[in-house]
């Protein structure tokens, strides 16, 4: 049964086929959750609450260099034929990701002097899943073409490569306004595991070449690994009470078995009146996996001739059931899985944005036909900078947007976004307050839609949150 499990988990990371930037969130300083993109980050009320289970609600699924579309388009070419385009069309660069974020609870408000109130506290819990795989592109030839038609081709297993995260989050945030020209933030974590299951650091290579002995001879140098935490005791043979897992994943919501810590920081900067720019690093931190563990180590280097098709002269009275039943024992052992239970440490993928932007566009007063002094800018654009450290390396964004606060109580921003996915992605986001109720959503890569199985990327933000304005 848990052989079966790794071996699907190793399938499920090779066939999905849908990032966790947040541009359009970023810097909506209207939005309460955007101080988790960025801790010293504006702020636009004294005090707010999130709806339970509704203040912020994010899906986002990515590909880079194929879509769905490329393997199921009703355009009469067979599959095979498509199957075959997309492996050789990618590498073991490219990559799938899926990103789900639901906050459970969250509010935040403001302290300090009566006269200032130029701090500002805010805290919540949120779960998260997170998964990443790159393209096993040498298995996938394999699977494809066979060692047969690739004699003397080295097939690298470090291709294999993926992570996936089920946490939750229970963090504190501290927000202060030194002056009028500079904000800073810091933000503490606790990671609270759910389950991780991940494969990161394999090594080693396959190889077919003619053979003395036999035909062919299959070289194999192994150190391959699929370490998994929170797992085992929910796909253990004698579990079969889907309640009792309910209950064990519902302990590990908070202060679970398996803990880590992290922080955010932030900053924002008025250079002028108008000009303004701004930088964080988000999820400096790691968990540290050290209870129902069990690891998949496969380890050795060795030389596999193949089966020797002559039944050979026993000498021991040795029958030919008991000759084939002996080649089947060395050959189930030619690959001897080994379990373990070692405790391991995973990083948080540590992001980074930073954004400059320029304010115009002041209201004008019917009464005066003049500018409203103290009504602030109606208009904003922008460039930001996106990064976060995956397994591979780095993995960028560059936005360029434009907000406008249409009126009091409603605001939009569009984004125009270059990324590893697409060269056209425009996402939209509104946010309305009606008698305090803060409602927003935001959606990316809108040109897609008229076929949305040929895009690779979909994102969507929304929430509900309760908000305690700034007294005029």
């Amino acid at each position: 049964m848990k052989l079966k499990c790794v071996q699907f988990i190793l399938l499920f990371s090779v066939s999905i086929c849908l990032s966790q930037n947040k541009q359009i969130l970023y810097g909506f300083s209207e939005i309460p959750q955007s101080l988790l993109l960025n801790p010293g980050g504006n702020i636009d009320n004294k005090g707010y609450f999130g709806i339970p289970l509704l203040s912020h609600i994010h899906f986002n699924g990515s590909s880079s260099n194929v879509s769905v579309y490329d393997f199921f388009a009703d355009d009469g070419r067979d599959f095979n034929v498509k199957f075959r385009n997309a492996v050789n069309r990618l590498n073991s660069n490219d990559f799938s990701t899926i990103t789900q974020q639901l906050e459970i609870f969250s509010g935040g408000f403001a302290i300090g002097p009566s006269y200032e109130k130029n701090e500002y506290l805010s805290f919540g819990l949120y779960q998260e899943f997170d998964f990443i795989a790159y393209f096993p592109k040498d298995y996938a030839v394999l699977a494809l073409e066979g060692n047969q038609n690739n004699i003397g081709r080295p097939f690298k297993l470090d291709d294999l490569n993926l992570n996936a995260d089920v946490l939750t989050v229970l963090h504190v945030g501290y927000n202060k306004k030194v002056n009028k020209n500079f904000t800073y933030g810091i933000r503490g974590k606790i990671y609270s595991s759910i389950f991780n299951v991940n494969s990161t650091k394999n090594q080693g290579r396959f190889i077919t070449v003619q053979g003395e002995n036999n035909i062919y001879e299959h070289i194999f140098n192994l150190d391959l690994e699929l370490r998994t935490s929170g797992l085992a005791s929910l796909i253990n043979d004698d579990n079969d009470d889907f309640d009792n897992d309910i209950k064990e994943i519902r302990k590990r919501i908070l202060f679970g078995e398996n803990l880590g810590l992290g922080f955010d920081i932030g900053f924002t900067s008025q250079i002028t009146d108008q000009w303004y720019w701004d930088a964080s690093l988000l999820d400096i931190g790691f968990v540290s996996h050290a209870n129902n563990i069990e690891n998949y180590q496969l380890k050795d280097d060795f030389t596999f001739e193949g089966i020797d098709p002559l039944f050979p002269e026993s000498q021991d009275g040795q029958t030919a059931d008991e000759y084939w039943s002996e080649i089947e024992e060395e050959f189930e052992d030619l690959f001897e899985i080994d379990t373990t239970r070692t405790k391991y440490t995973v990083w948080r993928p540590v992001k980074l944005n930073a954004s400059v932007n320029y304010a115009f566009g002041k209201k004008k007063l019917k009464d005066c036909d003049c500018l409203a002094e103290d009504g602030g800018y109606l208009n904003r654009v922008g460039a930001q900078l996106y990064a976060i450290k995956r397994p591979r390396g780095i993995q960028a964004a560059l936005t360029a947007y434009y907000y406008r606060r249409i009126f009091n109580g409603l605001s939009a921003k569009a984004t125009y976004t270059v990324d590893p996915y697409s060269f056209s992605n425009i996402g939209l986001g509104i946010s309305a307050n009606i008698w305090g109720l803060n409602m927003y959503v935001m959606a990316d890569n809108f040109l897609s839609y008229q076929n949305i199985y040929d895009s690779q990327n979909v994102s969507l933000q929304l929430g509900l949150n309760y908000i305690f304005k700034n007294e005029d």
